[in-house]
């Protein structure tokens, strides 16, 4: 985890410098790309030994919740050829969810989060989801909502273990849901499929 200490208003948009509660184990680069609870930012200047400045355009602030968040979570981009622990995220927020509710299972907490009814369609049983840049696996889904399970190792690293009904958070659906959505109904310039989806369909489109 670590703090966003200051934002410098630039208009509509602001100057986030972020500080880390960890060594990052290598020096940050100009112009690498860094997860900010979920957020892809760009770092545009080192503060200090660990810290960095990053522009958030008047999309990111409106689409997450870095206009106001305090404590945030970090992580660097995935290196080609490196382990994969997760799911694939980009770091392109789609939206907003809130904590609906919190209860305890053993040791674990489960969480139920609200979402917008345009992300539903890409949020499954047992498929991926990410919240805050957490990847996290999904338990149930309901109508406009679904369940995660957080382990005490999650709830300790995490932002995640500190949020509570009403908090916001934020969402990036899977990736291969998305295209996969896109394809099934058609998009700007492309048409539905007539037949429907088979596997050649999705061969011939590159799946």
């Amino acid at each position: 985890m670590g703090e966003i200490s200051r934002r410098t208003p630039k208009g509509a948009e602001v100057e986030l410098t972020v500080v880390p509660g960890f060594d990052w184990g290598a020096p940050l680069e100009l112009g690498e790309s860094i997860a900010v609870s979920g957020v892809c930012l760009t770092v545009t200047a080192a503060v200090g030994a660990r810290g960095f400045t990053a522009h958030a355009s008047a999309e990111t602030l409106r689409r997450s919740t870095l206009g106001a968040a305090t404590k945030v979570n970090l992580e660097r981009a995935l290196a080609l050829g490196g382990r994969l622990g997760g799911h694939l995220v980009s770091g392109h927020v789609d939206g907003l969810g809130t904590v609906q509710s919190v209860t305890r299972a053993g040791a674990s907490l489960v969480y139920t989060f609200g979402a917008e009814p345009e992300l539903m369609p890409f949020v499954a049983p047992k498929g991926s989801i990410c919240i805050d840049g957490v990847s996290l696996t999904v338990n149930e889904v309901r109508e406009n909502a679904f369940t995660v399970n957080l382990i005490p190792h999650t709830s300790e690293v995490t932002t995640l273990g500190l949020l509570r009904p009403g908090d916001p958070v934020n969402l990036e659906t899977d990736l291969i849901a998305k295209y996969l959505h896109r394809l099934m109904t058609g998009g700007a310039g492309q048409p539905a499929p007539r037949e429907g989806l088979s596997l050649e369909f999705l061969a011939k489109h590159g799946f």
